[in-house]
């Protein structure tokens, strides 16, 4: 669908992070762009979207402004990541941002954004571009994470440096449990590291990449797409806050020993902790995730992302050699 993009908002005070000087202690926030299938359940309305009659699709959104959409699959982590942000001095600059941007029109942008006053979440910026590709305004947002359910958006997202995945639009899995921790799990190979090893596995099998690992155990893996995002976490982890609110993370891996300590050895290398890690050998990740209870998993391996999403929300990272 064509059309110039238009970018929306509520009045806001500028952002911070451009102005050095108004910094808090705690460094520029942490910024995630989310789309609003991410956000929301539009499935029915996407239909209308996808039959490509926009203004259809617009009468209908149009129609249904009053009537809150209901949570989509990142809704409750869109809320954990606003609570960092909770008993903060007045005026203080907020330590996550949540933005929404989407290939939504600017009218049913208006939905989104009522959607989010219902839920009670503080999202103040909002990018709509009537089909076109909305990825080239992750850099003006400073965004460091981008969920979408359009699989185009996500690998020009990837290939913009900015990491990103797909998530799969089902509704939201109630839980209770760690209100007050943000629980991220990540897959290993091309997620938080390069794909090297796993070429390697895709090319040679399970014996050859077992000894190219346990002979490289002291080389450090190149950084994966994720490398960014749990360093951002570690950060809002270590700066504390009123709020209360804690980061936990996992590793979720499929390699087994001998093959762990190359992955631990770059973690060390990196300056970066993680406070699980499993290596499960090819068992199925879905019940351990389902024990972590994480708000959001990442992993390139289809397969994996559908077995995880009955369990965890999941979002699928199309980079590497899995994903041609």
């Amino acid at each position: 669908m064509a059309g110039a993009p238009i970018i929306i908002g509520m009045e806001t005070p500028a952002n911070p992070s451009t102005n050095p000087s108004a910094n808090p202690p705690h460094g520029p926030p942490l910024v995630v762009a989310m789309s609003s299938r991410a956000l929301f359940d539009f499935e029915a309305e996407n239909r209308v979207f996808e039959a490509g009659d926009d203004h259809a699709y617009m009468r209908l959104q149009l129609a249904r402004l009053d009537a809150p959409a209901q949570p989509g699959v990142a809704l409750a982590l869109a809320r954990k990541l606003l609570a960092f942000n909770a008993g903060a001095a007045p005026g203080a600059a907020p330590r996550v941002e949540v933005v929404i941007l989407s290939r939504n029109d600017p009218v049913s942008g208006l939905r989104v954004f009522r959607s989010c006053k219902h839920e009670g979440l503080a999202v103040v910026r909002g990018v709509f571009t009537r089909g076109a590709p909305p990825w080239r305004y992750l850099q003006p947002l400073g965004a460091q994470l981008f969920l979408s359910a359009n699989d185009a958006d996500v690998r020009a997202a990837l290939t913009a440096g900015v990491p990103a995945a797909r998530v799969l639009p089902q509704p939201p899995l109630v839980r209770a449990a760690h209100p007050q921790e943000l629980r991220i799990a990540f897959d290993g190979d091309a997620v938080l590291f390069s794909d090297e090893a796993e070429q390697v596995y895709q090319r040679e099998g399970l014996a050859a990449f077992q000894q190219h690992e346990q002979a490289q155990a002291a080389t450090p893996l190149a950084p994966g797409p994720f490398k960014p995002l749990l360093q951002a976490l570690l950060q809002l982890h270590r700066a504390g806050g009123a709020s209360g609110m804690r980061v936990r993370t996992a590793l979720v891996t499929a390699r087994s020993a001998p093959a762990h300590e190359r992955a631990i050895r770059t973690l060390m290398d990196w300056q970066i902790e993680v406070d699980e890690a499993m290596f499960l050998g090819g068992l199925p990740k879905g019940s351990f995730l389902r024990a972590f209870e994480p708000d959001f998993f990442f992993d390139d391996h289809p397969r994996h992302v559908a077995g995880a999403a009955g369990h965890a929300p999941a979002g699928h990272v199309p980079h590497g050699v899995n994903n041609p």
